[in-house]
């Protein structure tokens, strides 16, 4: 702790009010002892100046000040005595335990208390009486019991700004987990409005370039027809998040999220929007126990698969798209692949935010994400997606 580089306004008004009722007291004849060396009664200012002194030092140097202190009451001794430079030399111990260093707060008590035995048992070994213990017990409230006192005021000091700064850091802590809370949330929405609406938005862009392009009836009706249906079905699930935006659901994955039973339904979705652009999806569940998983888990394959499949309804050369399930050891697998290279037709831009969400759905959940193209022995390259779900935990049978 920084000590203040002038007097406290406090220890001067202690200083000032110590020199001025030790003169009163000298002026009025109200001295201590008698029969001293310098037994002259002015004498005993000199001290009490001294001592007065000292307290300007009790805050930025309380050693320093300590040192004078005695000295002076040493000195005192000598003289007539005046009742304030004993009553300062006691607030001159207490400021050097409250506002010293911590190893001067462990040894000052002690020195005090072993002075205060050492006296004690010294003048009764020199008068040989019971009364001289009193002597013993002067010392202890002169030296000791300040030097107690502030080590208790100390102590609590330090309590109290042990507790202010764990507040602190409780409200930061508190904070932090605020905004990373919000962050999380604000990136789960994303996420979901991102797989939600995308896959519907890039049926309607190339179904509606299609229908632009192409001079034929039959094919624009056809075209309309599916942007229809993309609109409605997005639209839906707008008012579903929505919904659940509205009523603040305390789960985090709702029922009404889509599971891997409901594959059937976005293959057969992926396969009308796909007619015209030469995509042939297949779904192959190679799992032997399609058991309900955990609801994180199925939210986030069903949401693989979907991702998926509109990238490849965006980017994907004329051939199969073969999406594939597997639970071994504990995990859920799921593939996408699809024909790598160019394809005729229209096609709508992609942003690469589906690869990013589907790397923090997985990364959630512990997994392992990979993406990107693959060889097949001679065949075509397909743009594989593959990613694995640790479902141990949770599992819930049906």
């Amino acid at each position: 702790m920084a000590r203040p580089a002038r007097p406290h306004r406090s220890d001067v008004l202690i200083a000032v009010i110590g020199l001025l009722g030790g003169t009163v007291l000298s002026l009025l004849g109200l001295h201590m002892q008698t029969g001293r060396l310098l037994d002259a009664p002015l004498l005993a200012l000199i001290p009490l100046a001294v001592m007065s002194g000292a307290e300007l030092l009790r805050r930025s140097a309380p050693k320093t000040a300590l040192v004078i202190g005695t000295l002076a009451l040493v000195a005192d001794q000598f003289t007539r005595g005046n009742l304030a430079t004993l009553l300062m030399y006691t607030d001159l111990m207490y400021a050097a335990v409250l506002y010293g260093s911590p190893a001067a707060a462990r040894r000052i008590p002690v020195v005090t208390f072993l002075i205060t035995v050492a006296g004690a048992i010294g003048f009764l070994a020199w008068f040989r009486d019971a009364e001289a213990l009193l002597f013993g017990i002067v010392i202890g409230l002169i030296s000791f019991a300040p030097a107690l006192t502030g080590v208790s005021v100390r102590n609590h000091r330090d309590a109290a700004e042990t507790a202010r700064l764990r507040a602190d850091q409780t409200a930061l802590l508190a904070e932090m987990d605020r905004v990373q809370a919000v962050t999380a949330e604000r990136a789960r929405m994303a996420r979901e409005l991102h797989d939600m609406v995308a896959n519907h938005l890039s049926a309607i862009a190339i179904h509606s370039t299609a229908a632009l392009s192409i001079d034929d009836p039959a094919t624009s009706r056809d075209a309309l027809g599916v942007i229809r249906e993309n609109s409605v079905d997005g639209l839906a699930e707008m008012r579903r998040l929505i919904g659940l935006l509205r009523t603040g659901a305390a789960d985090p994955e709702p029922s009404s999220s889509p599971t891997l039973g409901s594959l059937d339904a976005l293959i057969e979705q992926h396969r009308t929007n796909a007619t015209s652009s030469g995509l042939v999806c297949t779904l192959d569940d190679a799992r032997t126990d399609p058991g309900r998983l955990p609801a994180p888990v199925e939210l986030a394959a069903y949401r693989i698969v979907q991702e998926s499949l509109t990238n490849a309804l965006k980017h994907a050369a004329p051939g199969p798209v073969t999406v594939r399930l597997g639970l071994t050891g504990g995990r859920l697998t799921v593939e996408v692949g699809s024909v790598l290279g160019e394809r005729p037709g229209p096609r709508a831009p992609g942003s690469g935010a589906g690869l990013i969400g589907m790397r923090e759905r997985v990364a959630l959940l512990g997994g392992e994400f990979e993406a990107g193209p693959v060889s097949t022995g001679g065949g075509p390259r397909i743009w594989q997606v593959r990613a694995r779900l640790p479902v141990e935990e949770g599992r819930v049978k049906v």
